[in-house]
């Protein structure tokens, strides 16, 4: 079962005991029950939000309305990393009929792009609710799966045929038109890339990781609770 529906669960199992209970021991529990609960729906929305559009709920949705600024870095971190004129003008000279750029993309650093996407979420309304579970901290469990993505992605793109009959045909046309088509193949290959895809890919990531959200937020949310009994 999900850590984050497991932790209501618990929750809600709390407050039905606490009825089987007397005093202040009765209250206390009942208490971080709902509170927990509280912390954990709470938190739970939080990541939903990250996703999906909410009615007439500001902020909601991040990932979908900074698609285009994720897909924009994207392009140009592949452009100026490994497809800068410079680097074609080195490959075209050592290399004739093909290459292969998968060494140098493996070596590329890739966290230009994911730092755009962790200033996309933490700029959001989200951020402040993100920063009290421990923010960019937290996050950066999901840098080393989303740059293995990134990475197969632009391996891809690089093998592809279009992209090899394109090298080939203008590789001694000089770097400045063989810069341009690639940036015209790129673009197109990343047209392709739906907000949908980016969506689903991002929540495969990110889904384990903040499922913890929803964990502490039930853990603090009872302990808030168990000390609010006893100061009442």
């Amino acid at each position: 079962m999900d850590k984050g529906w497991s932790t209501n669960i618990i929750a809600l199992g709390c407050v039905g005991g606490s009825y089987l209970l007397e005093g202040q021991l009765a209250g206390a529990v009942r208490n971080a029950g709902l509170f927990a609960l509280s912390g954990a729906i709470t938190n739970q929305l939080a990541i939903h939000m990250l996703f999906e559009k909410v009615p007439f709920l500001y902020g909601s949705g991040i990932i979908l309305d900074q698609f285009e600024s994720i897909r924009e870095a994207l392009k140009t971190l592949i452009m100026e990393q490994f497809f800068s004129p410079e680097k074609i003008e080195a490959f075209v000279q050592s290399q004739e009929r093909s290459i292969d750029l998968t060494p140098i993309i493996q070596q590329t650093d890739f966290t230009p792009a994911y730092d755009a996407l962790v200033l996309s979420v933490m700029e959001s309304p989200m951020g402040g609710m993100l920063g009290m579970f421990g923010g960019e901290t937290l996050i950066a469990k999901l840098k080393d799966p989303f740059i293995e993505k990134i990475k197969l992605s632009t391996i891809q793109i690089a093998q592809s045929d279009s992209f090899m009959n394109a090298l080939n045909t203008h590789m001694h046309q000089g770097s400045s038109t063989l810069t341009q088509t690639i940036g015209e193949i790129v673009e197109s290959r990343l047209a392709e890339l739906t907000p949908l895809m980016v969506k689903e890919m991002l929540y495969s990531l990110m889904r384990e990781h903040l499922g913890w959200l929803v964990v502490w937020g039930g853990v603090f949310g009872g302990a808030i609770g168990i000390v609010s009994a006893f100061l009442v």
